[in-house]
């Protein structure tokens, strides 16, 4: 290097300059390295994930029971509603088919009895009858 101004103290600076150059640098670096977690503190985290999951699908489920519940109500109501609806239209009918009965009787010549009148009906039904007649008749022609 070349003299500035005559000074002698510039070159001696420039070859400090070149002996810091060469000098490394000393740097501290902090490293922190992340341990893995205890295999006790990874078993409370699963099973506090699974308790939690099974509390969800235990209210989720019985929320779908409420919820069946309440559609089979309304449905059984909705089915109690057309039952009685039915079930007026069939008494008005009834109705109507006695009034017939009485039109249509009086209209062949039956007449209403007194509550005086005694009326016998013979205890034998149609099919023992019919099987007294055929036992009779097998009697006869032997």
């Amino acid at each position: 290097m070349a003299y500035t101004r005559g000074n002698l103290a510039v070159k001696e600076k420039a070859t400090q300059e070149r002996v810091t150059q060469q000098r490394y640098k000393e740097t501290t670096k902090v490293v922190t390295r992340r341990t893995g977690l205890p295999a006790r503190e990874k078993f409370l985290y699963l099973m506090t994930l699974i308790v939690c999951i099974v509390i969800g699908g235990a209210l989720m489920w019985r929320y779908a029971h409420i919820y069946d519940l309440n559609k089979q109500a309304q449905s059984t109501l909705s089915e109690t509603r057309e039952a009685e609806k039915t079930i007026a239209d069939l008494q008005v009918e009834k109705e109507k088919l006695n009034n017939l009965v009485i039109e249509n009787a009086r209209k062949l010549g039956y007449v209403e009895a007194s509550g005086k009148d005694v009326i016998y009906v013979p205890r034998t039904t149609s099919a023992t009858s019919s099987q007294d007649t055929e036992s009779s008749s097998d009697t006869a022609s032997k």
